[in-house]
Parts: C-alpha cells; structure tokens; sequence
C-alpha cells in the first residue's frame, strides 16, 4: 500500500478543487468492486484499440503491471498495458496486489496527466504526483501519454456514450477546475 498524502492542502483553491474528488471517493466507497471490474475491463480495452500508439510506445513494459493510486479514491487501479490483452482491475487498498511500477497522486493532479493538459515532469519534480518501484517503466507510461494527440478522458467519454452523460457534466466541472490548480 502506499502512503496517503494530499498536495493541494496548500494550494488556495485546494478546498474548492477537491470537493468533486473526495464526493466520487465517498460515493464509490460502498459500491461493490464486481460492478466496477467489466466496466475498467471494457474501458482499457476500447482504449487500446483508439490508442494504440500509447500501448506500443511502452516497448518491454507492456508486460509490467502499473498500480495507479488515486489519492481520493476507496480502491487502487492495476493496469497491465499488454497491446493484446490489456487489463485495468480495481483493488482495495487492504489487498496486497504485485506491481512493478507506481503512480500515485490526488484526482486533479492524475485528471490533468490524463486529459493531456499538464506539464508531468513539472509534477513530479514538484512532488505532486509519486512514482514507485520500476521508475523507468512509470517514466516511460508518463511519456507516452504525454505524446498523445488529445485526451484519453473525451476517449472514455465517447465509449460510454449516452450512459456517461452524467460523467460529461463532471468532467466539464473538473476541466473548469484545472485552471486553478
């Protein structure tokens, strides 16, 4: 497991740009992770076909398990970025999961990676979001999605279609919240 921290505590906006973070962690904290698991399962494995170069990108660490640790969330995510059978699962964080590499960070920070709008070495270097274990696959995935076209959120976006209407409103307000970070 890794260590809890949260780097917007000093931020000014902190406050107001966590909120929307800690309610999907307290809204997601009861929810069964057996419902959670096809949705991940179908998630990675659309995004793997509209983004193929991220996979390809990874070279040898398509076969390292990476452990994203969303600060806010109830549950961890491993993600196997295997170009043929990518698998995303979610963990609770009691569980002892293996993992060759880490990631880890409050919502905004990681949102901001995702949606191709941050400068991640300046993250890191600043100590905003964490790296563990193979530090060179987890550089490496930080790379790759740093060199997409885009971002993978409107990619989740548009695989959920209709059903992700309400994530849209969401994502419209954390996108809103970016700039304050």
């Amino acid at each position: 497991m890794l260590k809890q921290s949260n780097t917007y505590t000093n931020h000014p906006a902190a406050e107001k740009t966590t909120r929307v973070p800690k309610l999907i962690g307290i809204a997601l904290a009861p929810v069964p992770l057996v419902l959670i698991q096809p949705v991940l399962a179908r998630l990675v494995r659309d995004i793997a076909t509209r983004r193929s170069e991220l996979f390809e990108r990874l070279g040898p660490h398509t076969k390292t398990f990476f452990m994203i640790d969303v600060d806010e969330l109830p549950f961890v995510l491993r993600l196997l970025p295997d170009p043929k059978g990518p698998k995303l699962t979610a963990h609770r964080r009691r569980e002892n999961i293996e993992f060759g590499a880490s990631i880890s960070g409050p919502f905004m920070t990681l949102f901001t990676i995702i949606d191709g709008n941050s400068d991640s070495d300046a993250m890191f270097f600043s100590r905003d979001i964490r790296i563990g274990g193979n530090t060179e696959a987890a550089v490496c995935l930080r790379n790759a999605m740093d060199d997409l076209e885009g971002s993978i959120i409107d990619d989740v976006l548009d695989i959920g279609g209709v059903a992700f209407a309400p994530l849209r409103l969401v994502m419209a307000h954390l996108r809103s919240k970016e700039n304050t970070i």
